[in-house]
């Protein structure tokens, strides 16, 4: 796998870098005797630095085409490679490694550590590694990114001390410990007023701004969409619209594959 900072140089050189590739992905579910095909056939490309919405309506396969990204699900055909990797023969110990040293994950329940401060929270991935990290270094980064993310004062309070917005930045932060190039999240301002919702969606593009860290997000939420520089809409399992930065993205796709060949 290529490094975060060789794919930024790629970048800078304007060379397309891309991190997550569709093909002719479909996806089944067993429903009783019948079966409901939650995917048909989705292919597209997700290139480093962009800032991308998956929008449709309940049902449409957002999230499903999220948890297959994260490695979270399957497909029943058609091939999802990440960072350069073909995930479908990947085994459970490498798919691990895959999560750890290039996904982050944000929750729209944000999934922290009742028993764990804001420190504590935003660190627990880094213990999860085979590595030890460097005590100086890591403290040095998270303290960083609690700084980014506005909760220096909060730092040692416990989720249940936090706010709904300030629960949200643990989570990011925390998304962004292990430095990621990619950042799923799954309706992140779903369970926000809408205020909060603007103040962390500005928060996330800062960090995609300044840290080229691809954002992915299944949404519903008009905002996101609005900011968001690659839009990829389904309906009914099928991409029904691809743009990125106003360009068609199959064509930028298709003009990516021919130069890694």
């Amino acid at each position: 796998m290529r490094s975060h900072l060789e794919s930024l140089e790629d970048a800078k050189k304007g060379h397309i870098v891309t991190l997550v590739e569709l093909n002719d992905v479909r996806k089944v579910y067993p429903l009783g005797k019948t079966e409901v095909e939650a995917v048909k056939g989705v292919s597209f490309c997700i290139e480093q630095g962009d800032f991308v919405s998956i929008a449709g309506p309940s049902g449409s396969g957002k999230s499903t085409i999220l948890n297959m990204i994260g490695c979270i699900d399957v497909p029943t055909a058609g091939t999802v490679t990440i960072d350069g990797r073909k995930t479908g023969g990947l085994k459970d110990r490498d798919i691990t490694r895959l999560r750890h040293e290039v996904i982050g994950f944000i929750f729209q329940s944000f999934n922290l550590i009742p028993v764990l401060d804001v420190y504590e929270n935003i660190e627990f991935p880094l213990l999860l590694g085979k590595q030890k990290p460097d005590k100086k270094a890591t403290r040095e980064w998270i303290d960083y990114l609690i700084a980014e993310v506005g909760l220096s004062q909060w730092r040692k309070h416990k989720p249940n001390e936090l706010s709904g917005g300030q629960r949200q930045r643990v989570a990011i932060a925390r998304a962004l410990v292990t430095k990621p190039k990619i950042v799923l999240a799954d309706e992140p301002t779903a369970n926000l007023d809408s205020k909060t919702g603007e103040q962390i969606i500005e928060l996330m593009k800062k960090i995609n701004r300044e840290m080229d860290t691809t954002f992915i997000f299944s949404t519903h939420d008009q905002k996101i969409v609005t900011i968001a520089d690659h839009i990829i809409r389904l309906m009914d399992g099928n991409v029904i619209e691809n743009l990125r930065k106003g360009v068609n993205a199959d064509a930028m796709c298709a003009s990516a594959q021919a130069q890694e060949e």
